[in-house]
């Protein structure tokens, strides 16, 4: 019996989100068409800048990167997701979950620095419009992105190190449908106490950075707009700002609810809807919150439709 109960794990089970087998193919629909307008918006979004020479600028550099994280995020959940609503027992082995949350928390950490890079960006864009192309040079912009993949890699490598070096044994159902830490942690036969208190550190300093980075930008935005005399000079100012504004909203939003509310507040089934929200939802609406809020992109995507039937 004492061996049985310390048993190395060498898969989890993901419990998913239901247990009745109607609404697994109800769920598999939604699901699968929700990744599919995941995959096409997010990826048309990086083929639209890529073709059309007026969106070769740092904004629309910076929105094709936050598309690739997007699309990047969503693939690390929902393939095994869809895969476990088909099956009686979804299972995952050790080393795919602790690359699941390897490669999910790496994209996640990475768009929240890319949302504050952005943020940043429309700051210089309105406070000096005139200097813009000059004070965010090709380099300036490729050294933002790559600190924000650097920043996301270096924080989930220690995370995933430290639950490395954790042992689980006996206990490997996981009642969520990925393999999100919290999750993991309470499933670990070891001290969690350390790997608790790294992850309240690194993701409450990296929340409030890339917040406060946003809020600083917005308002130092807000002084600059009222400055302008004109009403339709404010409004085209502000119109430039509206897509990421909205996206910055829903995605701090969510996240707020489901890591800085008490889990006493919510139950179980309430915490899986809301990572539902932020893991599949989230990189279906950026592309759309971009396009249809988006006056050159709108532009874009109807001279790409015209170039395509005047073939």
């Amino acid at each position: 019996m004492a061996e049985e109960n310390f048993t190395v794990v060498t898969k989890f089970i993901l419990l998913g989100l239901t247990d009745w087998a109607e609404l697994k193919v109800v769920l598999f629909v939604l699901f699968l068409v929700i990744y599919a307008v995941t995959l096409v918006g997010n990826l048309g979004m990086i083929l639209l800048i890529y073709i059309t020479p007026k969106l070769h600028t740092p904004m629309y550099c910076f929105l094709s990167c936050l598309s690739f994280v997007d699309a990047c995020y969503s693939s690390a959940i929902a393939p095994k997701m869809l895969t476990n609503l088909v099956v009686v027992k979804g299972t995952i082995s050790f080393s795919a979950c602790m690359a699941q949350h390897l490669c999910f928390g790496i994209f996640v950490t990475t768009e929240g620095f890319l949302l504050s890079v952005m943020a940043y960006d429309r700051y210089v864009a309105i406070v000096n419009p005139l200097l813009y192309t000059i004070a965010m040079p090709k380099r300036k912009c490729a050294g933002l992105v790559a600190g924000s993949w650097i920043c996301g890699i270096i924080n989930l490598l220690i995370h995933t190190i430290s639950l490395g070096k954790l042992s689980f044994c006996r206990l490997n159902v996981v009642n969520h449908f990925f393999c999100d830490i919290p999750s993991l942690l309470k499933l670990s036969c070891s001290d969690t106490s350390m790997n608790e208190l790294m992850l309240s550190v690194f993701s409450g300093v990296i929340a409030m950075a890339t917040f406060l980075t946003v809020i600083i930008s917005y308002m130092f935005i807000a002084v600059a707009i009222l400055r302008i005399l004109s009403a339709a000079g404010r409004q085209k100012a502000f119109s430039t700002c509206a897509s990421h504004l909205t996206a910055v909203t829903i995605f701090y939003g969510t996240l707020s609810f489901s890591y800085i509310q008490p889990s006493s507040q919510y139950s179980v089934e309430q915490e899986k809807m809301v990572s539902v929200f932020y893991t599949l939802v989230i990189p279906m609406l950026n592309p759309l919150i971009y396009s249809l809020r988006n006056k050159e992109v709108k532009d874009a995507v109807r001279r790409a439709i015209e170039m395509k039937y005047s073939l």
